[in-house]
């Protein structure tokens, strides 16, 4: 993610004073190598992956429920963070092509598209413990105008938590990178990586083990046998996003502390440089597995998924094959939930997106 994303991706590599008499041409190579080939995959499959979210959720003939609000700003999240790489791409391998402007927009919707993925699993996690925890209290308040008016707030949060990342962000000597006034060049890089650590990680990681911790022990106390998976799900999603996100965000607080110059040495300042490039790529990965855990997990998207194979198959069979979703598919569906009668009628959103 964030913080000093973009100073990595800049060619010169310079967050520390006296890097000069520090040579790190071999970690720039590797760089130079390295991410371009994880920002291409990472595109690719996050595209796709985000694109069918997007396409099952708009072409469902079911009415939306306020977990398709969530799910799909999340997925648009995503598309927004993931379609920012190939200009990264382009401006790491050849140095060039980007107008101020290009900077500038493509810097602030990466941090836009990050903070607002973060922040979408953030409310999902807060919707399902209302959902199901709260079942009884929740149950006029979970409507759709709410979560579209609660997903314009989250996206007014993300855009005023990462102005601070992109704001001072221009195009220097065909460089895109922070240039910071002279009275904050000392102090903002510090608390852009303390943002980072904080808001896009800590304080979400916190809600979400917390929100998830409530509904697991509300599970067990249901006598259903279909619990032990949405329990395991549910490690499923704390887990996943704790392993990709808590190696950056440990090696940007520990950048954090290089800034303060704790870390003088030429060897740690080397070894923290090839770890932001490594724990930023495995981040990144994230967005490609969010529609895996929070979209195709629901019997919803597997039936869209087998709608788009019969149709490519059709094609390219040459025959008329139709599949859609029909009202007798979609009550399938609602049999699918994993809860007991009694919470159903409280938890069914009619996407079983997280199958709680």
């Amino acid at each position: 993610m964030p913080t000093p994303v973009h100073e990595s991706i800049s060619e010169d590599f310079q967050y520390y004073e006296g890097a000069e008499a520090c040579h790190m041409e071999d970690i720039m190579a590797f760089g130079t190598t390295f991410l371009p080939i994880v920002y291409s995959l990472v595109f690719a499959f996050g595209l796709v992956g985000n694109l069918l979210v997007v396409f099952a959720l708009t072409h469902s003939q079911k009415p939306k429920s306020i977990t398709d609000i969530y799910l799909l700003n999340l997925a648009l999240s995503d598309l927004l963070f993931v379609t920012t790489l190939p200009f990264w791409i382009h401006y790491k391998i050849w140095e060039e092509g980007f107008h101020n402007s290009t900077c500038k927009l493509t810097t602030a919707f990466f941090f836009i598209g990050f903070f607002g993925g973060i922040f979408f699993i953030t409310i999902i996690s807060i919707d399902r413990y209302r959902a199901i925890v709260l079942a009884a209290n929740s149950m006029n308040n979970r409507t759709v105008q709410n979560g579209v008016t609660i997903s314009l707030g989250v996206w007014a949060a993300a855009i005023l938590v990462a102005a601070p990342q992109f704001m001072f962000t221009k195009l220097t000597e065909n460089e895109c990178f922070g240039d910071y006034p002279e009275i904050l060049q000392d102090i903002w890089p510090v608390l852009r990586n303390v943002e980072a650590n904080v808001l896009g990680f800590l304080f979400p990681l916190l809600i979400m083990s917390y929100c998830y911790f409530r509904i697991m022990m509300t599970l067990f106390s249901c006598k259903n046998n279909k619990k032990a998976k949405a329990i395991k799900l549910i490690f499923l999603v704390v887990i996943v996003f704790f392993l990709f996100w808590t190696p950056y965000n440990i090696t940007v607080f520990l950048e954090t502390l290089s800034l303060c110059n704790f870390f003088p040495d030429c060897d740690k300042k080397r070894d923290l440089k090839l770890a932001l490039i490594v724990t930023e790529t495995i981040a990144f990965i994230h967005c490609c597995l969010n529609p895996l855990i929070y979209a195709f997990a629901g019997e919803k998207f597997r039936r869209y998924l087998y709608h788009l194979y019969r149709k490519c198959l059709a094609v390219l069979c040459g025959g008329s094959m139709h599949a859609s979703f029909s009202s007798s598919e979609s009550q399938r569906s609602r049999k699918g939930s994993v809860l007991s009668s009694n919470f159903t009628h409280f938890t069914s959103d009619g996407d079983a997106s997280v199958n709680l």
